[in-house]
């Protein structure tokens, strides 16, 4: 068994005091559409169909609490209403805030494609139960439990190093060439929209660019 002390070193606490300290890219509004499609090592699991009017990019940390507030009150509307209905296509990207997030979104995608809307659908929801409790990687370990995962596969999970670094790698790029700096931040068609958004404020930027 592996501790929490040992996992947080494996996710690199060292490398994440130094993000930290680096002083962040500046603001940028756009960014070019050919070069957000570009995808990251794990390639994108996106929702909705690849010839739809608009595509919404959105970076976030599983830890984020204005995320998990967008996730928990905003997208199920989103999904319902623009997503399931072939209007709009989804993307989450991985930019993790913490050690934590990045164990997160390692297990998300450690059991393929398939899974990973339904385990970070599941982390945002309990988020409060896992990412601000005094043992984290305890209650990540239970929460885990509740997706199929056994002690032996969470743990082979958060050792991958090659998983970790292709997590790293999604969040680096959107630092470096999209000037990610925060999140929640979307992309919608290519316009930055930083911070969590109600549905209302989504419908204002959609509509027009579905030609409602």
């Amino acid at each position: 068994m592996i501790t929490r002390r040992q996992t947080l070193q494996l996710l690199g606490t060292a490398a994440a005091a130094a993000f930290l300290a680096t002083s962040l890219p500046a603001f940028a509004q756009n960014v070019s559409v050919q070069d957000l499609a570009v995808q990251g090592p794990l390639g994108d699991v996106a929702l909705g169909p690849a010839d739809a009017k608009v595509t919404i990019v959105e970076y976030a940390s599983l830890t984020c609490s204005h995320c998990g507030h967008f996730h928990k009150e905003t997208w199920p509307e989103l999904k319902k209403r623009y997503v399931d209905t072939g209007k709009v296509r989804f993307i989450l990207r991985e930019f993790p805030l913490d050690p934590l997030a990045t164990a997160g979104f390692m297990l998300a995608r450690c059991d393929g494609n398939d899974k990973y809307y339904p385990i970070t659908d599941l982390l945002f929801e309990q988020q409060k139960n896992w990412a601000f409790v005094d043992k984290p990687l305890d209650a990540l370990r239970q929460i885990m439990r509740q997706a199929g995962f056994s002690q032996e596969k969470f743990d082979a999970c958060l050792r991958d190093q090659k998983l970790y670094d292709a997590v790293n790698a999604v969040k680096n790029r959107a630092i470096e060439q999209f000037k990610v700096d925060s999140t929640p931040t979307f992309f919608i068609n290519g316009q930055r929209h930083p911070g969590s958004m109600s549905i209302d404020e989504l419908e204002k930027i959609i509509k027009p660019l579905l030609g409602a």
